[in-house]
């Protein structure tokens, strides 16, 4: 598979190939379900909780009498019944744990997969270089409408590429993420997904982590 690779004005300056047999092969949409609802699933946080009719505050007392005054009867006012009153089968545990889990081979697979499916539907935009002399969100605008971004959009970045992740936080449905963390649910929860051509080697060759932690040590 050829990938064509744009420059930040939107002209088509080479193409990449991909080897897709490195990336599953073909689509697999039952590991890539699987996959998504395993990396939502831990997105829950599990700790909504609701009080019973004992743990709200208030008097005890009955509103008004049983009989006489023409309204339905009623008794307290935290009553499951009444606004602001407990819950008849409250939440009390301290977690609800929604976690699940997959081999670490599967969720690498899940996570070359989600790109090869990407790739596929030509939803996935190669930019040359993502380099910013200064974060500049009008021009990263700009640069996305070029390259024809309409819908939601993922920018995978490396942790060098810190002026283009900084001229994309304040853009309308533009989510960023750092090239060794991103996973199937964040591709396939969005339209298209933009990397710079560096960048996308890095993750196809395996060593987006090393970008990371190499980044981690000059840091320090």
């Amino acid at each position: 598979m050829d990938l064509s690779i744009y420059n930040q004005s939107g002209s088509e300056v080479g193409t990449m190939p991909v080897d897709e047999a490195s990336l599953g092969g073909e689509v697999r949409p039952a590991l890539l379900k699987q996959a998504f609802v395993m990396f939502h699933a831990n997105t829950r946080q599990g700790s909504a909780r609701t009080k019973s009719r004992g743990m709200v505050e208030g008097s005890t007392r009955k509103i008004y009498k049983q009989k006489g005054s023409g309204n339905a009867r009623m008794g307290a006012a935290r009553t499951v019944i009444r606004k602001g009153g407990g819950v008849a089968f409250a939440k009390t545990r301290t977690r609800e744990d929604f976690r699940q889990t997959m081999p670490r081979k599967m969720r690498q697979l899940a996570n070359r997969n989600a790109l090869l499916a990407k790739l596929v539907d030509n939803e996935v935009k190669v930019i040359d270089s993502l380099d910013f002399a200064a974060p500049k969100t009008a021009e990263f605008k700009e640069m996305l409408k070029s390259v024809g971004v309409n819908r939601t959009c993922l920018v995978a970045l490396a942790p060098s590429e810190e002026n283009a992740r900084r001229s994309a936080r304040n853009c309308d449905s533009v989510d960023t993420v750092r090239i060794d963390q991103m996973n199937a649910f964040e591709m396939l929860n969005h339209r298209f997904v933009v990397i710079s051509k560096a960048t996308l080697e890095a993750f196809l060759e395996g060593r987006a982590s090393e970008l990371a932690l190499g980044a981690a040590k000059e840091s320090v």
